[in-house]
């Protein structure tokens, strides 16, 4: 019997019953990246909240280890994360997905600074915190790199007299970096040659500038007083400056938030009663604009830390999350009005927090991360991780917790390890992301089947009319 059909007609309604579905699900399912495209500058944004979510699927959970302590944030970027070593000075790539090292390449000194990556370029910082001469803050060789993400080379080196132990902010094709030098250098990311540089007339140890609509936030420490600088980066000069006749330590460790367009908040401390061994940790809100504090609150008092002497800062849904090393006690506070929320004794503490899906995770010098309730505080869950987990803050990508420690390992899980809350599940015990997937699947078969059967049937009425005739 002679089949109405020719050859490729046949091969067209076998592609289009058979192939057709299996594009359509393939569409449906494509790989996203575990991270961001980019990240600009310390904790990713001016909130201090680095969070991201996509339609990442998979789950991960894993243990990095490297040479030595891990004190910066680790940065994530499509399915890498770049990790720095404090001591060694070794800067590390790692995916994340295939959970193998991509390379390792070498600072001069330490690394306290996170590595931000723009453009298919990382740039980070290295120095120490001992003294030099002439007031220099940092010791041997100091200054920033820029790596070529892809093979770790260094691109170029460019040199500074005291340390880049905060990190770099980028911002309109430049580079910018605050150091114990007592300037701030901006610099081309292309050759890493010096465009124009500031005198601030301050050290600054670890306050991490902060980059919003143009104008650089900054703390900064000796000579007294204390001093928060806001910087018009297009005129290159400052904008405003706040003396704070009061601070002896702190406000130049810590990298401000930003909260909205309303205020830019710091900590630092001021002697109490009992003497400079005893401080008071204290917040202050500045106005954006004209740097008036606005208001300032008191944590509280108590014995003085080594190193990082201050709490740094984050903002989420109109609330200003921190701790304090001071009083060993994580704090929420309303940004507006600086009225304490809840509290909650812990550990000594330094890093900052982060927070998503109303819950907020803190860290401790003791290797616990928490998960509390942004509303009230509840204690939803706690893990202990290991080593010093501090000052390197934990960061939020898809539903994972990513954090750093002093005992060499990044620590990588889900969320859910932490809080105990997994995705909510529906009556036939699946998780919502499972259900989506299946239905997505049944769906798009059944679209498929429809759309071969009505070629299939148009081809069968041609080829009966071609029969007919």
């Amino acid at each position: 019997m002679r089949t109405p059909f020719k050859a490729p007609t046949l091969m067209f309604l076998i592609l289009s019953i058979v192939v057709l579905p299996t594009l359509s699900f393939a569409n449906s399912v494509s790989a996203e990246d575990f991270g961001p495209s980019d990240w600009t500058q310390y904790r990713m944004n001016p909130d201090n909240n680095p969070v991201f979510h996509n339609d990442f699927e998979e789950q991960l959970n894993m243990i990095i280890d490297t040479n030595d302590q891990i004190r910066s944030t680790p940065v994530i970027v499509g399915n890498n994360v770049y990790i720095g070593n404090h001591n060694t000075g070794d800067i590390y790539s790692y995916n994340l997905i295939e959970e193998k090292m991509n390379w390792q390449a070498q600072a001069p000194n330490w690394i306290h600074s996170e590595t931000i990556y723009v453009d298919d370029q990382l740039f980070v910082g290295y120095g120490n915190r001992f003294g030099g001469p002439d007031g220099v803050r940092g010791t041997g060789e100091s200054g920033m790199l820029s790596l070529d993400p892809e093979t770790g080379e260094i691109l170029w080196n460019f040199k500074t007299k005291g340390e880049v132990m905060p990190t770099p902010a980028y911002h309109d094709r430049t580079v910018y970096i605050t150091t114990g030098d007592d300037h701030l250098y901006a610099v081309d990311p292309k050759d890493g040659t010096e465009k124009w540089k500031l005198k601030l007339g301050h050290v600054v140890s670890m306050s991490s500038p902060n980059i919003k609509d143009g104008i650089l936030y900054v703390g900064a420490g000796r000579p007294t007083p204390y001093t928060f600088f806001a910087i018009d980066l297009s005129a290159q000069e400052v904008l405003w400056k706040t003396e704070f006749n009061n601070v002896y330590a702190g406000l130049d460790d810590v990298p401000p938030a930003i909260y909205k367009d309303d205020l830019v908040i710091t900590t630092a401390l001021e002697p109490s009663e009992k003497g400079l061994d005893y401080p008071e940790h204290f917040m202050y809100a500045m106005d954006l604009e004209t740097g008036e504090v606005v208001w300032k609150e008191s944590f509280g008092s108590g014995e003085m830390v080594q190193n990082n002497k201050s709490g740094a800062p984050m903002i989420y849904k109109d609330k200003i999350f921190v701790g304090s090393p001071i009083t060993r006690t994580f704090y929420a506070y309303d940004a507006k009005s600086g009225e304490q929320s809840w509290s909650y004794e812990s550990n000594i503490n330094k890093a900052p927090p982060v927070a998503d899906q109303d819950v907020v995770y803190f860290t401790d010098a003791e290797g616990f991360v928490y998960a509390f309730n942004t509303e009230d505080g509840e204690l939803l869950g706690k893990k202990e991780l290991g080593g010093t987990l501090a000052p390197s803050g934990p960061v939020l990508m898809n539903n994972h917790l990513i954090t750093g420690s002093q005992d060499s390992n990044v620590y990588v899980m889900p969320t859910s390890e932490v809080t105990g809350i997994d995705e909510e599940k529906n009556e036939n015990g699946q998780k919502e992301g499972e259900q989506e997937t299946e239905e997505t699947f049944s769906t798009t078969w059944i679209i498929s089947i429809i759309v071969g059967a009505i070629l299939a049937f148009a081809l069968i009425m041609y080829g009966i009319r071609k029969v007919k005739k």
